[in-house]
C-alpha cells in the first residue's frame, strides 16, 4: 500500500507572497543565519495529516468537497509576527493575522479526516504563516527587528475560495509540496 505524507492548506495568492518575500530580502541579511521558506512553499497550514495511505487520502479529499460545499469562501488578512515556542526561544519565525468565516472550514476538515481515523484537533487552530526556521541563535535584538518587520507589513487582504490537499515529499534541498486535490467552496 503506497503512503504519502499530507496536508490541508490555505494557498496565499502570488501578489501577497512576492510583497513578503521582497519586503523580507534585507531582513534574512540582516538576521542571523536560518533556513528561509521559499516563495513557492508559502502556505497557511489547516491541518497535518502525516504519512497516510493514498487510497484513504482519496476518500478523504472527497469527504472534504462534501462537507465544504457550502461553506462560504475565508477572508484572510496578514500581519504581526510571533515565534515558535515563544519569544524568548525563538525557533520558528512566523508572520501572523486574522481570518473572517475559518471555523466552519475546519469544522469540515475535522469531519473528513475521520476517514483516516485521525484524532480531532487537540488544540485549537491558530494562523501561522511560517517564515524562518532559526540555524543560529537570534539575540534579544535580532527577535525585535523581526517582529517589527512583520508589524510594518502592509498585506493586502484575500478571499480564500478553496482548499488544497498537498502532498509532501521531503529533499535535501527542502520540501516539494504537490497539490493532490483542489476543494473548492461555495
Amino acid at each position: 500500500m503506497t503512503t504519502v505524507r499530507a496536508f490541508i492548506a490555505i494557498e496565499i495568492p502570488e501578489d501577497v507572497v512576492g510583497a513578503i518575500v521582497e519586503g523580507r530580502r534585507e531582513l534574512e541579511c540582516a538576521l542571523p543565519k536560518a533556513r528561509w521558506v521559499r516563495k513557492e512553499n508559502q502556505h497557511l497550514t489547516l491541518r497535518f495529516l502525516g504519512e497516510v495511505p493514498r487510497d484513504k487520502l482519496e476518500t478523504m479529499a472527497a469527504r472534504l468537497a462534501a462537507e465544504l460545499k457550502d461553506v462560504p469562501a475565508v477572508t484572510v488578512a496578514l500581519g504581526g509576527a510571533g515565534f515558535f515556542p515563544s519569544p524568548s526561544r525563538p525557533r520558528v519565525a512566523w508572520l501572523g493575522g486574522d481570518t473572517v468565516g475559518i471555523e466552519p472550514v475546519l469544522e469540515g476538515i475535522d469531519r473528513a479526516v475521520s476517514a483516516l481515523h485521525l484524532e480531532p484537533r487537540d488544540k485549537p487552530w491558530s494562523l501561522h504563516l511560517t517564515q524562518a526556521r532559526r540555524v543560529k541563535a537570534w539575540s534579544a535584538g535580532a527577535g525585535r527587528t523581526f517582529l517589527s518587520w512583520g508589524q510594518s507589513l502592509r498585506l493586502p487582504q484575500f478571499k480564500a475560495r478553496e482548499m488544497v490537499v498537498f502532498t509532501s515529499e521531503l529533499r535535501r534541498g527542502g520540501a516539494v509540496y504537490t497539490v493532490f486535490e483542489r476543494i473548492r467552496l461555495a
